[in-house]
Order: structure tokens, then C-alpha cells, then sequence
């Protein structure tokens, strides 16, 4: 398999995350209003736990079944987030997921990553479809996935539980014949 590629928007660089990026990771996944607002991401955020994850990604790569991009500001190279394909089945689907560090928010830098990784599905991994999903505590990022062309297939009521707190899923996805380049 070729080595994961890097992708370029006006204002970004998608890289894989290397080792040393592990102290930023840390710091901006660990922000308790970033977790609460996603099913993966644990708080507190502990040491180590940003290293055992970065040190699994390019053999996830390797079995296509995952890519994940740093998401770098293409000005200074600053991490400031994750984006990512997940579940891949070769020539089929995968979905679609992302954060962004809280001095991020609000600047358009996840569709802005998230239109180059869906081309990326599309054109280099010959993916039929891309679904997304998000908990009803956090409408940004369905106005991401919406603004990406995504349109909302479903709503698992009550479906996830993050802190002893329940919460709807809201599902998207988005075909290649609907994907607009």
C-alpha cells in the first residue's frame, strides 16, 4: 500500500500525526468541552493515552481500515484538530468523523478539511458512500456534515450515553454521485 498521502486546502495541511504531535493531542482533545460532545474522545484526557493512539494509526492505514489526517494550519504548521475516515470497506463506505480544538471553533476549518478528505473518499478510494453521525448535544458538527452535502438519513433517539447523560445520534451520509467537487 502507498504510504498515506498528505492533502492541501487554501488554508490547511492534512498530515498523518507523527509521535511528537502526542503533547498537542493531549492538550486540545482533553478540553472537557470538546469530550462531551463526542462518543470517542475520554476526559480526563490521562498521559499515554494520546501516544497509544497515534502509535496505532499507520497500521490501521496498512489494513485499510482507517485514515486519520492531523489537521494543520498550512501558516506555522499548528495541530489543531483530527479528521478521519473510519470502518472503511475497500470500494464501499466509511465514515466520516472529526474535532477541532476549542481555539478552532467557529472558523470553518472542519468542512474546509472535511471537503478534501471527501474527495480523497471518493476519487482515491473509490468509496460509493460516506456517513457521518453526531450527538444531538452538538449541532455544529451536523451544520459541518450538512455544509459538506451530507443530508440526514435518521435520528437514533436516546441511542448513545456519555456521563450518565442520554442522547440522539443523527445520521448523514452522502453518495459519489451526489458528492460536488
Amino acid at each position: 500500500m502507498d504510504p498515506q498521502p498528505v492533502l492541501t486546502t487554501d488554508r490547511l495541511i492534512l498530515r498523518p500525526f507523527r509521535m511528537e504531535d502526542a503533547p498537542d493531542v493531549q492538550r486540545l482533545a482533553g478540553a472537557e468541552e470538546l469530550a462531551k460532545t463526542t462518543l470517542s474522545i475520554p476526559h480526563p484526557y490521562e498521559d499515554g493515552m494520546a501516544e497509544d493512539w497515534i502509535a496505532v494509526q499507520a497500521e490501521r492505514y496498512e489494513a485499510q481500515k482507517e485514515v486519520h489526517f492531523a489537521i494543520t494550519l498550512k501558516d506555522g504548521g499548528t495541530l489543531i484538530g483530527d479528521i478521519r475516515l473510519v470502518r472503511i470497506t475497500p470500494g464501499h463506505h466509511a465514515e466520516l468523523g472529526f474535532w477541532v480544538g476549542l481555539p478552532y471553533w467557529g472558523h470553518g476549518y472542519c468542512t474546509e478539511a472535511g471537503r478534501v478528505v471527501l474527495r480523497y473518499a471518493f476519487e482515491t478510494l473509490g468509496l460509493r458512500r460516506v456517513h457521518g453521525a453526531h450527538l444531538s448535544n452538538n449541532p455544529a458538527s451536523g451544520r459541518v456534515l450538512e455544509k459538506l452535502g451530507m443530508k440526514l438519513e435518521g435520528v437514533m433517539r436516546q441511542h448513545a450515553q456519555k456521563w450518565d447523560k442520554h442522547y440522539d445520534i443523527h445520521l448523514y451520509g452522502i453518495l459519489r454521485d451526489e458528492y460536488v467537487k
